[in-house]
């Protein structure tokens, strides 16, 4: 008898237990993982070789390649021998995107702030000092895309500044009316000796300027004293800008909903032209004459989730009337990303497809003449010499030819 009461009381809870489930979930919960301004500066410096973590954009200077480690710093490879580069140092830059050079003063972003270094001695770089607080205090840390909740306890958005995120497990009681967070809500420089990037970058200097693209907004700097640029004007563009390209005293910005054209005449004044609107795609730009040329990538990522049936794209659009860009021609890609043009050769980063050259001698009728297997190829540089590419964590450089590229060699940072 003793037992069957055991028995019953152990069925009882079991019971009870199951029942409370139905009103409890297990729910991942992203808390920021954050640094302070002050912090984040001291730790800025210059340090020896180190392996890389996840490649971003590319920047040629001179003989040397500066090679993006997303949200960390900038690797510097010797490339005076294309055949085989070497590493020479790192900068360590945290929350580092871009990097832009002029007269062998290199300009880089670093979460809100703007920083200097002199590199005119590569072995023996020095760090000049930072700009504080000029840029858009905007999130370059990835939100988690599998976390249902974010925990913002504690934390301060004047003065934190989240660098990763810690993610756990929770059991928690389902209530039906809650909002859930769930994503993120909350071509060469010109004048002096300056560099080559690709068309992701969001640095371009002209002149005596340089135009930093943050997150809605294009930041000028007078940088006539290479070691001190003064921030003199911010012109607002739209939410989500991304890129930006020179041509012919014109910036043109890609952004997630469209081309933005700004005329530079006055080169402390962008003042707009035009733009050319798309449905919600990740889109770098570059120009070619009449042509601009506009990558359009779909996923995730570059809609904040939202719902898009179509696919991703090259967009040919014609700027002859530039005060009215009209769309000329359409082809669909795959996963692109970066592009560039030398010649009449139109190059095309489509991701895992590798790395595409055109013969865009007809817009309307691209003429595919290669396809490279090129590690998730993600920018190019064209240069007048050489071609570079990056993707994977490896650094490609290709001849011209006749009829396309030839591989000169592959170099990963390690």
């Amino acid at each position: 008898m003793k037992i069957n009461r055991v028995f019953l009381l152990i069925a009882t809870c079991l019971f009870l237990s199951c029942s409370n489930d139905k009103d409890y979930e297990y729910v991942s919960v992203a808390t920021p993982i954050t640094v302070t301004s002050a912090e984040l500066r001291s730790s800025i410096e210059v340090q020896s070789p180190k392996s890389i973590v996840q490649s971003g954009k590319i920047y040629a200077y001179n003989q040397y390649i500066f090679i993006n480690d997303v949200d960390k710093g900038v690797h510097v490879i010797d490339n005076r021998n294309p055949l085989q580069p070497t590493i020479v140092n790192f900068l360590k830059i945290p929350l580092n995107r871009d990097v832009s050079i002029k007269d062998n003063y290199l300009y880089a972003d670093s979460g809100r702030d703007l920083v200097v270094f002199d590199i005119s001695q590569v072995n023996s770089i020095e760090f000049v000092g930072h700009v504080q607080n000029v840029l858009e205090n905007y999130q370059t840390i990835d939100y988690p895309e599998n976390a249902d909740y974010f925990n913002w306890e504690g934390y301060n958005y004047e003065e934190d500044i989240i660098v990763g995120w810690d993610i756990a497990v929770e059991r928690r009681e389902i209530q039906e009316d809650i909002y859930y967070t769930t994503g993120a809500e909350a071509a060469n420089d010109g004048g002096g000796n300056t560099g080559s990037g690709g068309s992701l970058a969001r640095f371009k200097i002209v002149d005596q300027y340089l135009y930093a693209v943050d997150i809605n907004k294009i930041n000028v700097f007078d940088i006539q004293n290479l070691e001190t640029p003064v921030k003199v004007k911010e012109e607002y563009v739209t939410w989500e800008s991304e890129t930006i390209f020179y041509q012919d005293n014109k910036l043109f910005i890609g952004t997630r909903t469209g081309m933005y054209i700004y005329d530079i005449s006055q080169p402390s004044s962008p003042t707009f032209i035009s733009s050319y609107d798309h449905m919600k795609f990740c889109d770098p730009v570059v120009v070619d004459g009449d042509y601009a040329y506009v990558t359009l990538r779909t996923g995730g990522s570059c809609m904040d989730g939202e719902l898009q049936m179509l696919e991703s794209r090259l967009e040919i659009i014609n700027i002859s009337d530039i005060y009215n860009p009209q769309l000329e021609e359409t082809y669909i890609m795959d996963e692109p990303y970066g592009l560039g043009i030398h010649n009449e050769k139109l190059f095309i980063c489509d991701g895992a497809s590798g790395l595409k050259v055109y013969d865009k001698t007809d817009i309307s009728n691209l003429q595919l003449l290669q396809n490279f297997n090129a590690n998730d190829a993600y920018d190019v540089i064209p240069m007048q010499d050489k071609l570079l590419l990056i993707g994977g964590n490896t650094l490609s450089q290709y001849n011209y030819t006749a009829t396309g590229i030839e591989l000169i060699s592959e170099f990963t940072v390690q």
